[in-house]
């Protein structure tokens, strides 16, 4: 009888593999070379005892009085910050539990090659995304605007060709739809599918607006469209006879890759949202990709530069305490200093799930959201010596496994048009087949060895070589990657309730969109520091 607390290496390939992915990578153990790497960020140690530290005493020399606060150097955070600057306003500081800002946007380098440890491309907004666009235009990515508003984004920072390719059966083909051997059956139901996409591209409310837009808040609430999110994904297919298991995995695979969720699991308005909200009209074809080599991480730098010197990293919130006329932040570093700050607002840029760990009112406590689940994720990066030899389809920028649980890779060094020697590849994992609960201790448990074996043994079912290319595999671990976007949350009390303030604590973070997305961060982050200048004009005394 197997030991559930001691599990072979063939339970954990079979648990995060898949049985047949398992049974070949145990017919062939991995050669003796040693490979280097570590599991680097990710502070779940320091994160969860700092949890448990409720009472602490700040020295009377260690407060500082600051007009806001701002929890959390995510995407929100920084853009909060970023929205301040561009007001004239710089009396805020910016608290970060980890060593760098970014979040899940964090990016790292090799030596090789800067990569992401996470989100690694933007969709070039449509026209309505006005904030994104000054964005873009600050960050100099733009040589103007089309007839209709919409950018136009510089070549250079757009995903070069060839963009995606997908390995089955010994053979990569180009894309993500698998056509190759697809059946008329197949292609019938694909072409359904399509169809279905584009009437919900087309839908117009009563006010004017799209079914689908980024940013939700620019998205339509009617209830046809509403009511897409009382079934899951996996309905909504099953209600149009769409069962081709290609087309299945086509769309189960876009809701693991931008979700963390499986088709049961994904509200079928999230399943839709991906397909639909990025094209601008009928006919059209995906908005292109603006990536770099450390994916996401350019706009971390950006706002950075932007916000220098208010930014203060390895410096965790212990507790947020808001006392009616102002609200008091205790915080403590990783040398176990502990720092207070007496603000007039603070904007939380956290997840929601921690807001009874550091939230405080009059009243107490403050309760955590319901609904609000994450998905946790495995990031890990492979320093390679040199490239794989190539056949049928050529490397490209995103890499998929279609009969993988992984999400495949992504190849860093694919922007700089470099086609041999040293590279990057950026392996990404979701765990999202079991309860997130017991996948999220499964992340935390396994070691560098174990995830090692699981990672290397996923990439030599299409590249055999893997093993002697390979000279590091680091990893990230994201406890909680990404909020799930269940059936039902979607339009829900709670998700539409966390967005208000709690007195003087306001709250910006992609969560409250119920899409882990950097559109939904950035929205929420300009829209909550627009909400903090507002409340402070208010509370100014009239002269």
């Amino acid at each position: 009888m197997r030991d559930p607390l001691h599990p072979t290496r063939r339970d954990i390939l079979v648990s995060l593999l898949g049985a047949p992915l398992a049974a070949a990578a145990c017919r062939k153990a991995p050669p003796p070379r040693r490979i280097e790497g570590e599991i680097v960020g990710g502070s779940v140690d320091f994160g969860h005892a700092l949890r448990a530290k409720r009472e602490v005493t700040v020295p009377p020399d260690a407060w500082t009085r600051t007009g806001v606060v701002i929890v959390g150097a995510g995407i929100a955070g920084l853009s909060a910050a970023w929205q301040f600057e561009r007001s004239g306003y710089r009396d805020y500081v910016v608290l970060e539990l980890e060593k760098d800002a970014g979040g899940t946007s964090a990016s790292g380098h090799s030596g090789v090659s800067p990569f992401p440890w996470g989100a690694h491309y933007l969709p070039v907004p449509l026209a309505n995304n006005e904030s994104l666009i000054a964005l873009l235009d600050e960050m100099g990515l733009l040589e103007g605007r089309r007839g209709d508003g919409s950018p136009i984004v510089k070549e250079e920072h757009l995903c070069r060709d060839p963009q995606e390719r997908v390995f089955y059966r010994g053979r990569w083909a180009e894309g993500l739809y698998l056509h190759a051997g697809a059946s008329a059956e197949d292609l019938r139901q694909l072409a359904s599918f399509k169809e279905h996409i584009g009437a919900w591209v087309a839908f117009r409310d009563d006010l004017g607006r799209r079914a689908f837009a980024i940013p939700r808040s620019h998205s339509s609430d009617h209830e046809k469209v509403r009511a897409l999110d009382t079934i899951s994904m996996a309905e909504y297919l099953d209600a149009r006879g769409l069962d081709s298991p290609r087309l299945r995995w086509f769309v189960e695979y876009a809701c693991r890759d931008d979700y963390g969720t499986m088709l049961e699991k994904t509200s079928a308005w999230a399943g839709i949202f991906y397909f639909a909200s990025r094209l601008a009209k009928l006919a059209d074809e995906d908005e292109p990709l603006i990536t770099w080599p450390e994916g996401n991480g350019r706009f971390v730098k950006h706002f950075a530069n932007k916000c220098e010197g208010r930014v203060r990293t390895s410096t965790a919130a212990l507790r947020i305490r808001d006392s009616g006329n102002g609200v008091e932040v205790i915080a403590a570093g990783r040398d176990g200093k502990i720092a207070g700050f007496r603000a007039s607002r603070v904007i939380f840029a956290a997840q929601q799930f921690l807001r009874p760990y550091l939230i405080e009112s009059a009243g107490g406590a403050v309760a955590a959201p319901e609904g609000f689940e994450y998905s946790p994720w495995l990031v890990a990066n492979l320093t390679l010596r040199d490239r794989f030899p190539e056949r049928d389809f050529p490397l490209a920028w995103d890499n998929v496994f279609y009969e993988s649980r992984s999400l495949g890779y992504v190849c860093a060094t694919h922007q700089r048009g470099v086609f041999h020697g040293p590279t990057v590849l950026t392996w990404y994992y979701a765990l999202c087949h079991d309860a997130p609960g017991g996948e999220r201790r499964r992340l935390l448990d396994l070691g560098w060895r174990e995830w090692a074996d699981v990672i290397l043994a996923d990439m030599r079912l299409a590249h055999p070589q893997i093993d002697d290319l390979t000279l590091r595999v680091d990893m990230m671990r994201w406890g909680h990657a990404m909020v799930s976007p269940s059936p039902g949350f979607m339009f829900g009390d709670s998700l539409r309730r966390a967005s208000e303030p709690v007195g003087r604590i306001h709250f910006a973070n992609s969560d409250l969109s119920g899409l882990a997305l950097l559109e939904e961060a950035f929205d929420h982050g300009t829209r909550a520091a627009n909400e903090v200048l507002r409340a402070m004009q208010q509370d100014a005394p009239a002269t």
